[in-house]
């Protein structure tokens, strides 16, 4: 189903800014905690201990960051379930072939799409963008 699939999509533009809010806060309590204990205790080796493990927590949140976001940074192709809605809202009837289709994430759950369309009937591209379902998230 196209709703439980698009519950699973993340504003990754949010998860990065509360990540950079996150760590930045991280960090300067572990600054903080390592002077103090330095301070108090003359542990003088907590602070780059401190930076040791602030470093590692924001390289892992980089990279799980990475992992999430490096398909639409390099164009890859959008949901196969939508490609295929497209396919047979396009070719219901036998009278249009799609040729060449190219989907691309442009957002949480928001697609858009370049479409090639063999027809014996040729028509206006709003005709066939008319036979796309409504609740498929292609923008215009």
């Amino acid at each position: 189903d196209h709703h439980d699939h698009h519950d699973h999509h993340h504003d990754h533009n949010l998860r990065s800014a509360y990540l950079h809010v996150l760590a930045d806060a991280l960090t300067s309590l572990l600054a903080i905690f390592a002077l103090l204990i330095g301070k108090y205790f003359g542990a003088v080796w907590m602070d780059p201990v401190m930076g040791i493990v602030g470093a590692i927590l924001v390289s892992r949140w980089s990279l799980s960051l990475l992992k999430s976001t490096s398909a639409i940074l390099l164009d890859e192709q959008g949901s196969q379930d939508i490609t295929q809605h497209i396919h047979e809202a396009i070719e219901f009837n036998g009278d249009h072939r799609i040729v060449d289709l190219h989907l691309w994430t442009v957002g949480p759950g928001i697609y858009a799409s370049v479409l090639s369309i063999v027809s014996r009937s040729p028509a206006e591209p709003r005709y066939f963008k008319s036979l796309l379902p409504e609740t498929l998230p292609i923008q215009p």
